[in-house]
């Protein structure tokens, strides 16, 4: 790789790293050294899930980090002070199959800065993914960032090549963006979404490929002072109303020159996690927003305590659950049992009546669990009602990495 193509390559791959709706993984470096391009902790190499549930990896860079927008977030805003590069479609193109046949990468998730125009930008990408399609054959993961102002037809082709769109909410609410992201419009972002959503549940209907792998959108969390209840009310009606795929939870990261109207210091990023567990109380344990909202303090997860735990101490009268008897919706419901334990233990109560030992083999959360449930030989003593069963269940602290 010639020398300016690999310092575009290091300045357009750590500008993409504050993307997080590739799914970014936590698996460990593809390859040695502090700033190899396998590092999944840094820029670069990234991970993502298909449609059949396989990962795949993902050269995650952007086109460009040039933009007309001058969003106060976003580090690649027009009055920010950083190295800025531009890839041509080419380039992005040859790199994307240079590392496929090294066998570095399986696919390709590319987003980019605003240049031009949002329709100019958008069709740059497009054009990459169609070159990687028809001129190369390229099969790999195909994820585009599409641009909410780009022109609809525009983004309705980029669905023909891609596997996965997404569309960035940015911050939850409308007031927010107007006053750190006064050049965008929620209700442009939203109808956007509504468009792409519509394709893709046509062409499901109708068999035929339009963006395979849904949709998706990442909120910044921590940059406004939207509380988590009000977060999660926004991605229900997301999914509800769009048929997400994903939301995505950012943590602001504090940025160099950064506006006063920004947090001079980023949220806990155990926030960002309760968040996505609460996303899945919704997305796979059958809760509703409201029910999610009855696990917050004043609108905020709770950080020493995972939000189904919170929610259940919250309603000890549904509580304890027999293993042997309960529907599985409220075997969801019991704290420390995901889906793959409560459709086990529903398939084994079938041919024996459940101990607790029993469960033991079926989950690994039984530290939590015990206390919400019965089993043929166990029930919760007093222990279960005493006001310190929060502190003997909750998390010791810890210190997350943001990459």
């Amino acid at each position: 790789m010639d020398e300016i193509l690999a310092k575009k390559l290091r300045i357009l791959a750590d500008a993409a790293k504050y993307d997080a709706s590739c799914a970014s993984s936590n698996a460990p470096k593809r390859s040695a050294g502090k700033d190899g391009l396998g590092s999944t902790t840094g820029a670069g190499i990234c991970h993502a899930y298909t449609p059949d549930g396989r990962c795949v990896s993902l050269l995650k860079i952007l086109l460009t980090n040039y933009c007309l927008f001058d969003c106060v977030y976003c580090v690649n805003r027009r009055s920010s002070n950083v190295r800025r590069a531009r890839f041509s479609v080419d380039e992005v193109v040859t790199l994307t199959v240079e590392f496929y046949k090294r066998n570095y990468i399986e696919g390709l998730f590319l987003s980019s800065g605003i240049i031009r125009s949002p329709d100019y930008t958008m069709e740059q990408m497009t054009l990459v993914a169609k070159k990687l399609r028809r001129d190369h054959g390229f099969r790999g993961y195909i994820h585009l960032k599409s641009i909410p102002e780009a022109s609809p037809w525009l983004v309705e082709e980029a669905g023909l090549f891609a596997d996965r769109l997404s569309i960035n909410l940015e911050l939850p609410t409308e007031a927010s963006l107007a006053r750190l992201a006064p050049e965008k419009s929620g209700a442009t972002i939203e109808t956007a979404m509504g468009r792409i959503g519509e394709r893709i549940s046509q062409a499901r209907a109708e068999k035929r490929r339009f963006s395979p792998a849904g949709q998706s959108t990442q909120v910044i969390v921590g940059a406004d002072a939207t509380d988590d209840s009000a977060m999660i009310t926004k991605s229900a009606m997301l999914y509800g109303s769009y048929g997400l795929s994903r939301v995505y939870y950012s943590a602001f990261s504090p940025i160099p020159d950064a506006s006063v109207t920004l947090p001079p210091q980023a949220p806990p990023l155990k926030r960002e996690h309760r968040l996505y567990q609460a996303d899945w109380m919704l997305r796979y344990y059958k809760f509703t927003a409201p029910e999610v909202a009855e696990a917050t303090d004043g609108g905020m997860l709770a950080l020493d305590i995972d939000p189904k735990l919170a929610w259940a101490l919250k309603n000890r009268h549904l509580f304890p659950v027999d293993v042997n008897r309960a529907d599985r919706e409220m075997l969801l419901r019991v704290p420390g049992l995901g889906t793959r334990a409560v459709d086990a233990i529903i398939k084994a109560r079938r041919h024996t009546s459940l101990r607790l030992d029993d469960v033991s083999r079926l989950t690994s959360g039984l530290k939590r669990a015990r206390e919400f449930l019965v089993a043929e030989d166990y029930r919760p003593g007093a222990t279960s009602q005493r006001l310190d069963l929060r502190a003997k269940l909750a998390e010791p602290a810890q210190q997350l990495s943001l990459f």
